[in-house]
């Protein structure tokens, strides 16, 4: 028997060794940590349970026969967070690097096989060239039973991807059929085509970094939510970030021991909102003191920055929030800010989470380029999202809420359960200059002035919406969180009737 657990222990050795001490030190090089290092800094210690060690690939094509690692290139398993099970792979770039292969893929299904079946949810930690092109075929089919597999856990268990060094070809899309996506900044790229063969094709000379650094997902593409310094930091965030999600989409959103009393009144919020209508103000300030000590976040902070989304908590509960930002382009949606927000809102729809709406929109952008680009159907996806939605809606109006903005921006009339608007809240077709002009264009410019006034007077109040009952109630700015956190423990159990459909058809 001692035989036989020296050989054991043996074998382990030499599969945590991964592709050697000399790749392990390349990866080191590059700032790098391995895929068990990451694993390490991701789960509770001593949490994590690893399958598949000693896995090797069956291909024998181009002398592949000579070339087998125990593990093929991928680490899987299980493990906690703050004590909280997820199922976890993490991809092994000193391992051919981290390339795809059939039994790879294999190894990835089966921990989110079990995902599904436990309702527990898969952390992806990617570092990879791509498909492992020795295998042609069979590689590409392991992509696509990856692939299959992120749609048919979608909805049922949040997916989190970590880009933590290359990921190209077909390891790219099983990431952007997760629910979120984290990049390291100077170490990790995603892109269909390397810079090799973009510049073959398209002649385009682009360094790795211009192509699909972090830079261009977090604040262009919006493939990637969030960026961050190092990996250490990266996987601390999300760790951070799994304590706000539940488990799967039977579990209640996670409820934390907090000492922040729900009453705490800010009369700082009180002043918030400037005289001057067209003064911008910080609309983060009044998150972090509606939500439990400060405590937020935020997604995609890079992309779309006229408008806010991301998670706090409101008596230890989770909730997300969506916001406009009167700090970027006065807080107007448009295409981007729609696409975000939506998407954000469906997520959790999806997990049972409330959603908390702070509105402060002066419409959509106008313009060619807006209306060019498909923002009719973008707006359309937002609308639909907040429609859709069954959780909890609690909507707070602090000023402006022109037009469709206010429509689309979890109104009344898109089935939000509590809307409260505080005394500053203007709710109107559109701004008062702007309609004046048109109703009372035949009186001449001389009349304008005091059109403005009369317009100012009788919309730009909170009391005409409340009057119809599409105003639950009209409050104190500094209460905005005792009142929000009683809305949302009436709310506690609600239930909706859904008329039987197979699924929607969501304007893509």
């Amino acid at each position: 028997m001692k035989d036989v657990l020296e050989e054991l222990e043996k074998r382990r050795a030499q599969a945590r060794m991964g592709g050697g001490q000399a790749r392990i030190d390349a990866q080191h090089a590059r700032g790098k940590l391995t895929a068990r290092e990451r694993l390490e800094i991701l789960l509770d210690a001593g949490s994590f349970e690893e399958y598949d060690m000693f896995v090797e690939h069956r291909s024998s094509e181009f002398g592949t026969d000579k070339n087998r690692i125990p593990g093929d290139g991928v680490v899987t398993g299980w493990g906690t967070i703050n004590g909280r099970m997820t199922y976890v792979y993490a991809k092994d770039f000193t391992v051919l690097g981290g390339s795809t292969s059939e039994t790879h893929a294999q190894k990835i299904c089966k921990i989110m096989d079990m995902a599904m079946q436990n309702g527990a949810p898969v952390i992806g930690l990617f570092d990879s060239g791509g498909a492992r092109i020795q295998e042609g075929v069979a590689a590409l089919a392991g992509f696509g039973e990856i692939f299959k597999r992120n749609v048919l856990a979608s909805g049922v268990v949040p997916q989190i991807s970590v880009i933590m060094g290359p990921c190209a070809g077909g390891d790219v899309y099983s990431p952007a059929l997760t629910d979120f996506v984290f990049m390291v900044q100077g170490t990790s790229y995603m892109f269909i085509t390397g810079p090799e063969v973009t510049r073959t094709v398209t002649h385009e000379d682009v360094t790795p970094e211009q192509l699909g650094g972090s830079k261009v997902h977090t604040t262009r593409s919006a493939v990637a939510d969030g960026a961050y310094e190092n990996d250490i930091i990266c996987l601390e965030e999300i760790r951070r970030l799994y304590d706000f999600l539940p488990l799967n989409n039977r579990d209640a959103a996670p409820s934390w021991p907090v000492e922040d009393d729900p009453r705490r009144e800010d009369l700082s919020l009180d002043t918030l909102v400037p005289d001057n209508d067209n003064k911008p103000y910080d609309m983060m300030e009044l998150i972090t003191k509606v939500i439990d000590e400060g405590d937020f976040f935020e997604i995609g902070e890079a992309f779309a920055r006229n408008i806010i989304t991301g998670f706090g908590r409101v008596e230890g509960s989770t909730v997300g929030f969506v916001a406009n930002q009167p700090m970027a382009l006065a807080g107007v949606l448009d295409s981007d800010a729609s696409r975000k927000a939506a998407r954000f809102v469906r997520f959790c729809d999806c997990f049972n989470i409330p959603i908390v709406t702070f509105v402060d929109v002066p419409g959509f952008m106008p313009g060619t380029a807006q209306e060019h680009g498909g923002i009719i159907k973008h707006g359309a996806k937002l609308l639909f999202a907040y429609a859709e939605a069954t959780v909890p809606k609690v909507t707070v109006i602090t000023r402006k809420a022109y037009g469709g903005a206010y429509d689309v921006m979890a109104s009344k009339h898109m089935r939000a359960d509590v809307n409260y608007a505080w005394p500053s809240a203007q709710i109107a077709v559109m701004g008062p200059k702007g309609a004046v002009e048109i109703i009372f264009r035949k009186e001449g410019p001389e009349a304008i002035p005091g059109r403005i006034q009369e317009y100012e007077e009788r919309f730009l109040n909170p009391f005409v919406a409340a009057s119809r009952g599409y105003i639950d109630d009209v409050i104190r700015p500094h209460s905005t969180r005792w009142r929000i956190a009683r809305a949302l423990r009436m709310l506690r159990n609600k239930q909706v009737a859904q008329i039987w459909k197979k699924h929607d058809n969501i304007p893509l």
